[in-house]
């Protein structure tokens, strides 16, 4: 209630009659931010969530009590970007830790064609070795030679070969871009059990988490429960034959598959990173370490379920549980170390349920984008023919499409140029974009979210592996152009759902703060290299450091 204005006499009489101690009285205490942590730490944990959108991370802030309640109250950034247009997991794992772009990287999709390779499919997965002859795009012989940055792990093991540069994931391509090219400790899961490179041997860590890990498989396991508060997400999506929305991730005995598809990944991914730290040992002199964990269960999840059913509600509840399980581990062995917590990339849900949510321009992918769609309509069109195999490679949800290498030049130039007329005039199309284009355009180091769609693009664009064509899709259409079970929802578009993510920053006594101007996955880098006092030479971030002190001391100075 607004109290009525008095004559100005009697409000001098009222001011004369108040002490003069209490007319003067001192201006109250402000509370100060404890004192920025003084000594480098001496292991850098960096966790990465595979599919771990910023509308899915702020969806459920409110329900986590565990790991991710610990990691809120450290230096919040909601609104991170992975700031470039291929939101797949190869390139978004690459720039977490080298704190470049992928047009830097080189690391522009999960898998990309050459078409005048030997291989029939011409088809190069993104962390292998297609010179041995071992490898094939299906069974790669993994290796981290496609990534042209150091990761933070390189560059501290070339400033002291005593670091310890350690990475786990259910999935080898992040292990892979997260570790670099000098791993002490790389495993990844391969058929049923932990694996790491070709010629190195596994450690009795890792046997002995199989030896675990496979008697998990045989036990089998009930449905996981679902949270009190999953209720209102629990219930059937139609998909036309079958449903998502109510599963609850029981496993048979033996089946490995069922149990690597379901939270349960997360967990054995952090029994492995457990016994990693008293292997290795991480963490326990004065030189720092760093320990790469990527959870790859949100991902696969969302995938086959999407991102909006009870599900991702109990993937919720178990990653919070099981990051818990991983930080409660470095505090019994009393280690002093900082954490941060990112993603690769989003998600989108699958557009069935989107629509029923307020979206109805949802839709899946056009089946005249598909590359055989394409290399069918433009021969037609053209009566262009290639002696051997299809015209097109690519397209589809990864948006680089490549000409086959045995065309003429007049053909090749007829054929692409009837290939961008067609991907302009359809519907589905926001953006076409040829290599030529590309190579002019400078990534910007401004704000992510004001990038144009093209920026976007050349932020994932290396003119050695892009396709000499690239096609953007509208929001809310879904890469894949039919469910199935098992895979019914992706991401790999230019748009917000798939490009923000969380970027958490904890460690011990630091204060807590949230910060929701927009930063980027390639900020991390630096941020991290400050902590531990690692000096580069400019021009090796695309990122900067960001202050994670909330008080006066800067983390970057």
């Amino acid at each position: 209630m607004r109290l009525p204005l008095l004559p100005l006499a009697a409000a001098l009489a009222i001011g004369s009659a108040v002490p003069a101690a209490a007319q003067q009285a001192a201006p109250a205490e402000q509370p100060t931010a404890p004192p920025a942590p003084k000594a480098p730490p001496r292991l850098l944990v960096a966790i990465s969530v595979d599919q771990f959108s910023a509308d899915l991370f702020q969806q459920y802030r409110e329900r986590y009590s565990k790991g991710l309640k610990r990691l809120l109250q450290g230096a919040v950034f909601p609104s991170g970007f992975q700031s470039h247009a291929a939101t797949e997991t190869c390139p978004g794992h690459s720039t977490l830790l080298t704190g470049v772009h992928p047009n830097r990287t080189g690391i522009i999709a999960n898998d990309w064609f050459v078409p005048g390779i030997g291989r029939a499919d011409k088809k190069v997965y993104c962390s292998e070795d297609e010179t041995n002859p071992k490898s094939d795009s299906d069974n790669p012989v993994v290796s981290p030679m496609h990534l042209k940055a150091p990761t933070l792990g390189d560059l501290l093991k070339k400033k002291d070969p005593a670091t310890i540069n350690a990475a786990v994931s259910f999935k080898d391509r992040a292990v892979v871009m997260m570790g670099g090219h000098t791993t002490d400790a790389a495993y990844w899961i391969r058929g049923n059990r932990f694996v790491t490179y070709d010629g190195r041997r596994v450690s009795p860590a890792a046997v002995a988490q199989n030896t675990a890990l496979a008697t998990a498989i045989n036990a089998g396991a009930p449905e996981l429960p679902a949270p009190d508060w999953c209720r209102g997400v629990d219930r059937a999506i139609d998909m036309g034959g079958f449903t998502i929305g109510t599963y609850r991730f029981p496993v048979t005995a033996g089946d490995a598959k069922g149990f690597f598809n379901s939270p349960r990944t997360d967990e054995v991914t952090t029994d492995m990173a457990i016994r990693l730290l008293d292997e290795m040992p991480l963490g326990k002199d004065a030189v720092p370490d760093v320990l790469s964990v990527s959870y790859s269960a949100t991902d696969k999840v969302g995938h086959a379920y999407g991102n909006e059913g009870v599900e991702m509600c109990i993937q919720m509840a178990v990653l919070d549980q099981t990051i818990g399980r991983l930080l409660d581990a470095l505090d019994q062995r009393g280690l002093d170390y900082a954490v941060v917590l990112s993603a690769d990339h989003g998600g989108a849900d699958a557009p069935e349920r989107m629509k029923l949510q307020g979206v109805p321009e949802a839709s899946r992918l056009d089946p005249a984008l598909t590359a055989s769609a394409l290399s069918a309509s433009v021969s037609q069109a053209t009566g262009i023919v290639p002696r051997k195999g299809p015209l097109f490679y690519g397209a589809g949800g990864s948006g680089d499409i490549w000409v086959n290498a045995t065309l003429t030049v007049e053909q090749h130039r007829e054929a692409v140029a009837t290939l961008i007329a067609q991907l302009k005039a359809n519907p589905q199309i926001s953006g076409v974009y040829t290599a030529e284009e590309l190579k002019a355009v400078e990534v910007p180091s401004g704000h992510p979210q004001d990038w144009t769609e093209i920026q976007r693009v050349a932020g994932s664009f290396d003119p050695e592996r892009s396709g000499e064509v690239l096609m953007m899709t509208r929001r809310a259409v879904v890469p894949g152009t039919k469910p199935q079970p098992g895979y019914t929802a992706t991401h790999g578009s230019p748009w917000d759902y798939d490009r923000r993510v969380p970027m958490l920053f904890w460690r011990s006594g630091l204060s807590p703060m949230e910060q929701a101007q927009p930063v980027e996955t390639v900020d991390i880098a630096p941020t991290l290299a400050a902590l531990v006092g690692l000096k580069a030479p400019a021009g090796t971030w695309d990122g900067r450091c960001l202050d994670i002190y909330a008080g006066e001391a800067d983390s970057c100075g």
